[in-house]
């Protein structure tokens, strides 16, 4: 099978599409036929680590997972002895997080990790790109008591994680001010932000307002820039680890000196999660934004857009088997 395959760990001209060996399904596991899969930046960090976390969990000198991909939408083709929940043939999508693996044409997957049928008004293309952002954001949404009254301010609301977090924020109720750049205004206020900075034209930490949660979802802020903006028991949450790693230590410390505090949720995929996904795909309550879609052959060339920071929701890679 063809895969996209890095054996050392730096720019995007590392990935190399090669013809490796289609892996067989074990008793518990299902073969899938991949179709469609994502480049996002957990991909990105993993190709080429910034920090030390990521080498202890990857290899400290070359990666032990060589195919990277986290997202995929595909069929069945085979399934092992043992396996109850899927048939050969069945449309299905889902996550395979932490070994990754989807930058290929097949996958093999124990049936009770986090992949489930795709929701039938979906594409291979729309389905692939549902899960990770929607996965990362539900991590943070998590730590919001949603019965109260809640302001939250999402900082990078055009991403993929961003546009997944605005609309199961509001899915769930909360107040939501959303920063992103110009283009994407309209967008984002289509997906249900209330108030949208363009932070092109407006530094959101000096705004006259103040909030709960401020969820930045593309770590390019910090909470001692944003403790400013939180209401006097507010929550700052990002999705990077930060300067010097520091919102591990915040999170740590922070309930202890401030009334503020920072929160770093570890994300854990489920298959439930993937299920509720589903849900809100099928009910019209959720879509996926897909900004470009490349072949597998084009994996360097989707790599190096979406480490621009400039994409808008997902970077979909299709994959042929013909």
């Amino acid at each position: 099978m063809k895969a996209s395959v890095n054996t050392k760990y730096g720019p995007p001209e590392v990935l190399e599409i090669k013809e490796i060996e289609k892996p067989a399904p074990k008793d518990n596991e299902v073969l899938i036929k991949i179709h469609a899969s994502t480049v996002n930046r957990t991909d990105c960090g993993f190709r080429k680590p910034e920090y030390l976390i990521v080498r202890a969990i990857s290899g400290f000198f070359s990666p032990r997972k060589k195919i990277l991909g986290s997202e995929l939408a595909g069929e069945i083709e085979a399934v092992g002895k043992n396996v109850k929940t899927f048939k050969p043939g069945d449309q299905v999508f889902g996550l395979s997080t932490y070994n990754f693996g989807t930058h290929a044409q097949y996958i093999a997957m124990p049936e009770e990790k986090s992949i489930t049928l795709k929701p039938v008004n979906a594409s291979y293309t729309e389905a692939a790109a549902i899960c990770d952002g929607a996965f990362l954001a539900y991590a943070n949404l998590k730590k919001i008591d949603f019965k109260k009254d809640q302001e939250i301010l999402i900082n990078g609301a055009s991403g993929s994680i961003g546009i997944a977090t605005v609309q199961l924020a509001k899915h769930f109720g909360a107040k939501i001010t959303a920063v992103c750049n110009t283009k994407n205004i309209e967008l984002v206020r289509s997906l249900g932000a209330d108030t949208v900075i363009d932070y092109t034209r407006e530094d959101f930490t000096l705004i006259n307002k103040k909030f709960d949660f401020i969820l930045d979802v593309v770590g390019k802020s910090s909470f001692f820039k944003c403790k400013k903006i939180l209401k006097p028991k507010g929550i700052y949450i990002s999705s990077e680890l930060g300067y010097l790693s520091q919102n591990i230590y915040l999170a740590l410390l922070t309930p202890l000196l401030f009334g503020k505090k920072v929160l770093f949720p570890i994300p854990k995929d489920t298959k439930e999660d993937i299920l509720f996904f589903k849900k809100l795909f099928e009910e019209g309550k959720y879509k996926a934004i897909i900004d470009k879609t490349y072949t597998l052959e084009q994996i360097v060339e989707a790599t190096k857009y979406v480490e621009t920071k400039e994409k808008t929701g997902n970077v979909v890679i299709t994959i042929d088997h013909s």
